[in-house]
């Protein structure tokens, strides 16, 4: 509850702005047989989203309207002129459902040495945990998400709720590193479902208002990524690592009953079959160098990001003598930078994309740079740079995220599935990468070399937003 707690009120802040008039079309159905379920679900979800926000206006339009327990049916991607207002609740939720499904894949990191301890397993057998996991995530986005533009979304989304469930429960029951590596396989596939909510949430804006209302839905999933390394850190080191995965499945499937309860059915925008899906995927990689440029300085930014948080409690415990709920508290000073992610979102909108993903490239490099800094200073002030450090490449990674999904969505809106899959598989191969040659780094020239590696990561992921923005400039001025 943590996490839903540090979200929702995060969540209220960022989004003060009201959403306009959604263009869309809508059909309100509900049936008798459960309409009583979602009045009980519905009732209390709003009213504990309108307590968060600020003015009074939008909570009274929210209550006022007939029916709390009707749900928008079909979203169009024509954005005919519509007199309903989306409520900003379901933006909330969505926010929500993406936390709770992503914090899935990265509950492990802090709880790496529990896991050695417990099931006998070197550094490298620990570092394959969040690489399996990872490496399931970059599977599930190129072979799964695509369908999002072919079946319904909240179709897609219900059914990897209810697996990933289940995979978090036989997580906790798992004996041998052979099972475990196998189940965080198919957990990680299971948890693409916040990437199936992150085009909805683009689907719902307005005209203008992408960027916002993206970021708004990164907000909640960023700040899942982050705070489940300190929900699983505290209750790792107080109950142990199988009831964090426990608690895990339970929050998943309570958010999967509130997702159904509340979640719009969304039209899809293609009738390919699934082989045909996966070509046009293929063509649309090699259709657009900006998608390209954008996957690729992604990817570079996650490798130092994976790097840094999969080696991070295993150093803290081999430098500091410092256990996991000390490695997740550093999830907090990282849940910072999450919170930019709807004023990047707003900046992209204003000044455009590709600005911003450079001023994140710079952020993250400069942050990992200053870590080189701690063999001078004294044990507390380390532990302070680590945490100031934390804080600026979470800001610079978000932020850089945040446009480039905004850049992307543009492309094509309505391949935004099949970009969203191609940005995210990349990502998630840098995810994985990261946390395999982190540990390995790790053991051959300890803190110092992830440092490394994190830097000059950043370094090439800035080299190559540099290198777009001067291409675009070329080709303006010979135009």
């Amino acid at each position: 509850m943590t996490v839903a707690w540090v979200v929702s009120n995060s969540l209220a802040a960022a989004d003060r702005e009201p959403l306009s008039t959604m263009r869309t079309k809508v059909c309100i159905r509900s049936t008798l047989s459960i309409r009583s379920v979602r009045f009980i679900l519905f009732l209390p979800i709003r009213f504990a989203y309108s307590s968060f926000t600020t003015g009074p206006a939008t909570a009274s339009r929210h209550l006022q309207q007939k029916c709390p327990h009707t749900i928008f049916e079909d979203m169009i991607m024509n954005r005919q002129a519509s007199p309903f207002d989306v409520p900003r609740w379901i933006i909330f939720i969505l926010a929500m459902g993406a936390g709770f499904s992503v914090a899935a894949i990265y509950y492990a990191q802090p709880l790496l040495p529990l896991m050695g301890r417990d099931l006998h397993l070197t550094v490298n057998g620990m570092g394959l945990v969040p690489t399996l996991t990872q490496a399931g995530y970059a599977l599930g986005i190129l072979f799964l998400l695509p369908l999002g533009d072919r079946y319904d979304r909240r179709m897609l989304i219900l059914v990897k709720c209810a697996a990933l469930a289940l995979f978090l429960l036989a997580c906790s029951l798992t004996s041998h590193l052979n099972t475990l590596l196998a189940v965080s396989l198919l957990l990680g596939m299971a948890a693409t479902m916040a990437q199936d909510i992150v085009p909805a949430a683009a689907i719902l804006a307005p005209e203008g208002k992408q960027g916002k209302t993206v970021g708004t839905v990164m907000t909640g999933l960023l700040l899942g990524i982050l705070l489940s390394r300190t929900v699983s850190g505290f209750v790792g080191a107080a109950f142990g690592w199988r009831v964090m995965y426990q608690l895990a499945a339970a929050s998943i499937a309570f958010i999967g009953v509130v997702m159904w309860a509340v979640l719009p059915r969304f039209a899809t925008h293609s009738n390919l079959s699934y082989p045909a899906l996966m070509r046009s995927v293929a063509q649309l990689w090699g259709r657009y160098p900006a998608l390209r440029r954008a996957a690729l300085a992604q990817g570079f930014l996650s490798v130092a990001f994976s790097a840094f948080w999969s080696t991070l409690a295993v150093m803290l415990l081999d430098r500091f003598h410092l256990g996991s709920a000390v490695a997740g508290t550093f999830g907090i000073a990282g849940a910072a930078g999450a919170l930019a992610a709807p004023l990047a979102g707003g900046l992209a909108d204003r000044v455009g994309a590709a600005k911003v993903t450079q001023l994140g490239a710079a952020l993250v490099t400069l942050s990992f740079a200053l870590m080189f800094a701690l063999p001078l200073l004294s044990t507390q002030l380390q532990l302070v740079v680590i945490a100031i450090a934390a804080v600026g490449f979470d800001l610079g990674l978000q932020s850089s995220l945040v446009a480039h999904q905004n850049l992307v969505y543009s492309l094509e809106p309505q391949a935004r599935g099949r970009l969203n899959a191609l940005l995210f598989t990349v990502v998630f191969i840098g995810m994985a990468a990261g946390s395999a040659l982190g540990s390995k780094i790790y053991t051959l020239a300890g803190w110092p070399g992830v440092v490394a590696l994190a830097t000059v990561s950043g370094i090439i992921a800035l080299a190559i937003r540099l290198t777009s923005g001067t291409r675009r400039a070329a080709v303006a001025n010979v135009g």
